[in-house]
């Protein structure tokens, strides 16, 4: 029998035996976004961000990221919409909905950070002139987003900011009985970002409605820009602001 202090000393995922993600660090080499951002309805986000966060302009940020290279986590793509908000005068961006097609960043970001991430089948390609992100969820194709490919050449300052800025998360993970046993406003930063380029370009973004995928309850309004940016990356771990069962 495994004795209580050594599961104590070396529980840190599930299964205990064969955990489904490593320990990080999880450095990111590589990584490549196409950040379309869209104006939405200011009712809307009123539903979906959580006190005390705050909304400034009605904006989401729809982004496609490519992983090819990632420690403990592999190749894989995702996509989701990520919201700026301010937190305490600071701003940063609370990220709403995350659907990927690999298994061990959807634990890990979950059980870790509480990541909203879905299993689906998100797909991010250049076609020819076009840089094109799809994802497909049960079989419907709910999000398509293209972009022109490196149109105008974005410079360093032009996308750090946004980069280094604090991301917050809602994380929940569910007592025996159901409830809630932790809910938590979390904060979190990528760090050690190793710029490698970043462009503009002309943009659209189609979003379909969906039960359990509901990209479009944030429906586009207008195209406000985009930028497609490669970089290396480490995902840091994150800190507790708010303890909602406290």
């Amino acid at each position: 029998m495994i004795p209580a202090d050594e599961i104590k000393k070396n529980a840190f995922a599930m299964p205990y035996t064969s955990p489904a993600f490593p320990v990080g660090p999880y450095r990111f080499i590589n990584r490549e976004f196409m950040i379309i951002t869209y104006r939405t309805d200011r009712e809307a986000l009123e539903k979906v961000v959580p006190e005390p966060l705050e909304i400034g302009d009605p904006i989401v940020n729809y982004e496609w990221i490519r992983m090819p290279d990632s420690n403990g986590f592999g190749d894989y793509t995702e996509s989701g919409q990520v919201i700026p908000v301010t937190f305490e005068g600071q701003k940063g961006a609370y990220v709403h909905s995350m659907y990927l097609d690999d298994g061990p960043p959807i634990l890990g970001g979950r059980e870790l950070w509480g990541f909203p991430k879905k299993l689906a089948s998100p797909k991010m390609i250049v076609e020819k002139e076009t840089l094109v992100g799809v994802v497909d969820f049960s079989g419907v194709r709910v999000a398509t987003g293209t972009m022109g490919y490196k149109h105008r050449d974005l410079a360093e300052a032009d996308v750090m900011p946004a980069l280094t800025a604090p991301n917050f998360l809602l994380k929940i993970i569910p007592h025996v009985d159901g409830s809630a046993r932790v809910c938590e406003l979390v904060r979190y930063y990528m760090q050690d970002i190793v710029f490698k380029g970043a462009w503009t370009g002309p943009a659209a973004l189609d979003l379909v409605p969906h039960a359990l995928a509901p990209v479009a309850a944030l429906p586009v309004r207008e195209i406000i820009g985009a930028k497609h940016i490669l970089c290396d990356l480490t995902l840091g771990l994150g800190t507790v602001e708010k303890d909602y069962l406290a």
